[in-house]
């Protein structure tokens, strides 16, 4: 059983910057795809940044120049550094990784950004 933990939400102003972290129970090599999805209030969730086994990654265009994604190989995670962020950066943020069998889903870390 897979598990991803994630870690680093919290309430920020707007401008601010955080940073978000997926451990994961496996080596991260097993994973085609890893990365971030966020569901804002009252909004469907949507993808925000992944990172791809062969080093390419993609980006919302919301948040395009403002965070990057990066995969740490050595502690088995997965980072999303967030800056600049805005009001409308509030969300539940999920760490997700896939195999290209099957797919994994943290439980959600809350990012809350004040005005």
């Amino acid at each position: 059983q897979v598990q991803l933990e994630e870690s680093g939400g919290g309430l920020v102003q707007a401008g601010g910057s955080l940073r978000l972290s997926c451990l994961s129970s496996i080596s991260i090599f097993s994973f085609t795809d890893m990365g971030w999805y966020r569901r804002a209030p009252g909004k469907e969730r949507e993808l925000v940044a992944m990172s791809f086994r062969y080093g390419s990654s993609k980006y919302a265009d919301s948040v395009k120049d403002r965070f990057t994604v990066s995969r740490d190989r050595d502690k088995n995670a997965v980072s999303l550094q967030m800056n600049s962020l805005k009001p409308e950066d509030t969300a539940v943020y999920f760490c997700y990784a896939a195999t290209g069998v099957d797919e994994h889903w943290g439980q959600g870390t809350q990012v809350i950004v004040g005005k």
